[in-house]
């Protein structure tokens, strides 16, 4: 079992960045491969980004490519997103997830996050 907290979120205009941090508690962080997704109000929750257990293969939503990226650091049992161009469509509930398979879709994952928000302004 794992615990995540995200922070980073906040209002921020369009073009701007902000980095997201996940922090997992226990000594187990780096048998997970972590996720980020978001929801919007009134959407599903969607993908946004995924790294391995060791810190490669990012792998990232096409709405997000080349804008976004993903890191961890197991050392201190923290995964971040860096948002980079932030569009008013980034604006969501961005959620930490962790999971013992790599995965793309919710139910891939088995522990999440409280979620932070983030809104881009126009």
């Amino acid at each position: 079992q794992v615990q995540l907290v995200e922070s980073g979120g906040g209002l921020v205009q369009a073009g701007g960045s902000l980095r997201l941090s996940c922090a997992a508690s226990g000594r187990t962080f780096s048998r997970y491969v972590m996720g980020w997704f978001r929801q919007a109000p009134g959407k599903e929750r969607e993908f946004v980004a995924n790294i391995n257990k060791s810190g490669g293969s990012p792998y990232f939503a096409d709405s997000v490519k080349g804008r976004f990226t993903i890191s961890r650091d197991n050392a201190k049992n923290t995964v971040y997103l860096q948002m980079n161009s932030l569009k008013p469509e980034d604006t969501a509930v961005y959620y930490c997830a962790a999971t013992n398979i790599w995965g793309t879709t919710e139910s891939d994952y088995d522990y999440w996050g409280q979620g932070t928000q983030v809104t881009v302004s126009s």
